[in-house]
């Protein structure tokens, strides 16, 4: 009996015998999975987190130990839910064995919880700054190359008390683990130097009307410390100056962010001079910051400036490249070598060394800084000081960091 070459070949396929050159194909290509806030209120910050992944990817020419960098995006809404449907996605029908992502707080610790039910897979983060992510019950397979948003308040409170003079502060902030960890770290510097928060208000993410919110803020204070991001950011900031507030503002780290001062209106005559601190300061004048900004900036669509998220995917997604290629993007064995040359990894970025904690937790420089008008025009947030190395627990002993117990709306607490 004879067999017709079409005949052979199908039976090949079928069998998975591929041609040489599709099999070499296949080989020469490795997955990296990008999840982010594609949807919802944060959708601005998602946008400008995959610029800076792909400014770390364009930094290597698109390959990594010789093979080409097939990048398969995973979106979500900033709620938990979404995040860990794109994971499962990515990692169950996607296959891939390396994930960045995702971008916000309870995102973070979803995504955490789910790397346990996959050993094999390296989940490196994105912007995810939640505490809880990698302090406490931490996944042996989930690596943070940024620092999380204590560590981002680093000098801040003491600042805000000893410079600026302000003795009471009430807090306005999104209601989830994000902004619990970002005011839990204002306020341990804040409450410790002898300052008072005699109100916190918080509120859901996507809020509209923060009428009820400003009404509520107390007249004796001497500044508010806001805590929101990307629309809710912009809306507060809006409807607090159409309201005529008076009070100066201090800046959580997304609040000031250029995805916030990038937006249209008048929300400029509110923030300038507003004191923040975080992972970037847009004046950085260091070549490797200038360098950073120039190559950013050729991506679509860019900001004047990246903005943390932009910063801390790059990060992430350095971190990633590095890795894959010390162990030259092999994971035949189950992604073992890639997470053992991760948990080692030290090596310097735009702002700094980063180098992981035991926990595989970063340890960076942080920048507190000011909102300022640049000659272009733009809004920029001026350097003040570099804070060196803040590890996670703020450069305070594991056990006793610990007693102080867990992030969230009434820890910690000086009325």
């Amino acid at each position: 009996m004879r067999i017709h070459r079409r005949t052979l070949l199908a039976l090949a396929l079928a069998s998975g015998l591929t041609a040489p050159s599709q099999a070499l194909a296949q080989d020469d290509t490795i997955k990296i999975g990008v999840l982010a806030t594609f949807e919802g209120p944060f959708t601005v910050l998602g946008e400008d987190s995959m610029r800076g992944a792909m400014t770390a990817i364009d930094e290597v020419g698109g390959t990594v130990a010789g093979k080409k960098i097939e990048v398969v995006k995973g979106s979500s809404d900033a709620s938990p839910d979404s995040a860990v449907r794109a994971a499962r996605k990515l990692v169950e029908q996607d296959g891939v064995k390396v994930l960045v992502g995702p971008l916000s707080g309870d995102e973070g610790i979803a995504v955490k919880d789910y790397a346990k039910t996959q050993p094999g897979v390296a989940f490196i983060n994105g912007t995810s700054a939640a505490q809880d992510t990698t302090l406490r019950d931490p996944a042996p397979n989930f690596f943070r190359f940024s620092t999380d948003g204590a560590q981002w308040m680093a000098g801040l409170g003491t600042y805000a008390f000893n410079e600026k003079g302000y003795k009471k502060v009430a807090t306005v902030a999104e209601d989830y683990s994000f902004p619990y960890t970002q005011v839990f770290g204002f306020m341990a510097e804040f409450c410790k130097a002898g300052g008072t928060v005699p109100s916190k208000s918080w509120v859901p993410i996507g809020n509209k009307d923060y009428s009820s919110v400003i009404a509520a803020i107390p007249d004796d204070v001497d500044a508010i410390y806001v805590a929101l991001g990307g629309a809710d950011g912009v809306n507060f900031l809006t409807q607090y100056q159409q309201a005529g507030g008076t009070a100066p503002l201090i800046g959580g780290s997304i609040t000031v962010d250029q995805t916030v001062l990038t937006s249209k209106g008048k929300i400029r005559e509110v923030v300038v001079g507003t004191p923040s601190a975080g992972p970037i300061a847009d004046t950085n004048d260091t070549p490797e910051w200038k360098a950073f900004v120039e190559a950013y900036k050729k991506q679509a669509d860019a900001f004047p400036s990246p903005s943390l998220f932009a910063h801390g995917y790059y990060v992430n997604m350095k971190a990633t490249l590095l890795g894959l290629e010390e162990v030259k993007a092999d994971l035949s064995d189950d992604g073992a070598k890639l997470r053992e040359a991760l948990s080692k990894l030290s090596f310097d970025t735009p702002t700094g060394k980063v180098s992981l904690d035991k926990n595989r937790q970063a340890i960076a420089d942080i920048y507190l800084t000011e909102v300022s008008e640049g000659s272009d025009g733009n809004l920029y947030n001026k350097l003040v000081k570099v804070v060196p190395q803040v590890n996670q627990t703020l450069g305070i002993a594991e056990d006793e960091f610990l007693k102080l117990g867990v992030v969230g709306r009434d820890n910690p607490s000086c009325p």
